[in-house]
């Protein structure tokens, strides 16, 4: 009788012991535990970074417009009026579409538009992750007078 230790085949065929298959699984916890939070990080810091990169993109449309018009448009006529001629006045002389489409912040809300701003003037902002007035972190505002 051939013992099944010996034979590799039977060995093939006992596959993995209990101990093995939780020693496994212990490993690739720890892992996970030291690796998911710099990956979650990442994302937070892209999120921010694409709401900057808005907040510019939609400041320099709105420059544009200042430049055509001589006026930003009104706080009533918001950034909407960078996709469509306003109706409401003061109406601008040399209107001309600005943006194909107006973005979301990253965290699925419109940007808020102020005329005249509190911080310059004119305000372009995202209030952050949390949608709340203030805030640190990636829940900080993310606005038009941040460099």
């Amino acid at each position: 009788m051939i013992r099944c230790f010996v034979d590799i085949r039977c060995r093939l065929e006992r596959g993995f012991t209990l101990i093995e298959l939780m020693v496994v699984l212990l490993i690739l916890g720890i892992l996970a535990a030291l690796i998911a939070p710099n990956v979650l990080d990442r994302a937070d810091d892209a999120r921010v970074t694409a709401a900057r990169t808005d907040v510019a993109n939609l400041m320099q449309a709105l420059k544009l417009y200042k430049l055509d018009n001589q006026r930003f448009p009104t706080s009533e006529q918001g950034l909407a009026a960078l996709m469509t001629r306003p109706t409401a006045d003061p109406l601008p002389p040399n209107w001309k579409p600005y943006l194909d489409q107006l973005p979301k912040d990253p965290w699925g809300r419109p940007y808020l538009y102020l005329n005249p701003g509190i911080k310059g003037e004119v305000d372009v902002m995202s209030y952050g992750a949390d949608g709340q007035s203030g805030g640190e972190g990636k829940n900080a505002d993310i606005g038009s007078w941040q460099p």
